[in-house]
């Protein structure tokens, strides 16, 4: 089913009298009492199932993240958040500081009832526990796309060998995983809501790095207000090539041209951090 007219009536339970694509497969419903809501068609039932439960997990923290009204194999509704200018900077920074604090079970861990075969945008994701971050981020996170984007592996291997020395030991961290900057829907009253997870237990750096990665308004009084609240541990900084190996490899994955090379400048950063 196709029509997000009827896949917003059958999963709210209420008529839908207009839709405006916001582009893709992505739709604006008005409903017949005025509500509006999001429609998100996918044709895997495991992203629908995995972005559903990814808003409901990082949703019991403070950050604030769209309702899930329904879903089903291919349909996901939402509620819509008017768009506003970003304001409250340090308000998503002692956000996001709460939600990673809240914590997984073990680093992949896929949020409760979310399914081991998820997806990042429109590439596919494992989310498979493990004990330790460093098996996680090299088995996980690196590998599988250094494989499906044909680049060369040296430098990717040599980095996955020497993740335990790069990084401190921390525990498992509740992450959105897919925190650039277009996934921070600031609101009409200037606060930032958090949309288009991946979420799965994993290094709260990694969510930071990916936040810096393509920019994100204010962002020195979101990492200050972060710091203060859940202070990361000392050269933080130097590693955030390291993190953003994994998004980079992703986006290598799903639109090649340059990427390519900014994930090999980002591993080759990470071995003379």
């Amino acid at each position: 089913m196709r029509d997000p007219r009827a896949a917003v009536a059958e999963l709210t339970g209420n008529e839908a009298t207009s839709v405006h694509r916001l582009g893709g497969t992505v739709y604006e419903v008005e409903l017949a009492d005025g509500d509006l809501v999001v429609a998100k068609w996918h044709s895997e039932a495991t992203a629908v199932l995995a972005e559903a439960k990814s808003l409901d997990w990082i949703g019991e923290a403070a950050v604030p993240v769209p309702a899930v009204r329904g879903h089903n194999e291919n349909w996901l509704v939402i509620e819509q958040i008017e768009p506003g200018s970003p304001q409250h900077a340090e308000q998503l920074g002692r956000d996001l500081a709460e939600m990673h604090r809240l914590g997984a079970r073990k680093f992949g861990e896929p949020p409760p009832d979310g399914p081991t075969d998820a997806w990042i945008g429109l590439a596919r994701m494992t989310n498979i526990p493990m004990d330790t971050w460093a098996e996680f981020y090299a088995t996980q996170r690196i590998e599988p796309y250094v494989r499906q984007s044909g680049i060369d592996p040296a430098p990717f291997d040599e980095v996955a060998r020497k993740l335990e020395d790069l990084v401190p030991v921390e525990p498992p961290a509740r992450l959105h995983g897919d925190l650039w900057s277009g996934n921070v829907h600031w609101a009409t009253d200037g606060r930032a809501w958090l949309i288009d997870p991946a979420a799965h237990g994993g290094h709260r750096e990694t969510d930071l790095a990916m936040l810096q990665l393509f920019g994100c308004p204010l962002l020195d009084r979101v990492l200050g207000a972060y710091n203060e609240v859940y202070p990361l541990a000392d050269g933080w900084q130097k590693r955030v090539a390291l993190h953003q190996i994994w998004p980079l490899l992703v986006h290598t994955v799903l639109f090649g041209g340059g990427y390519a090379g900014q994930a090999l400048s980002a591993a080759r950063a990470a071995l003379r951090a």
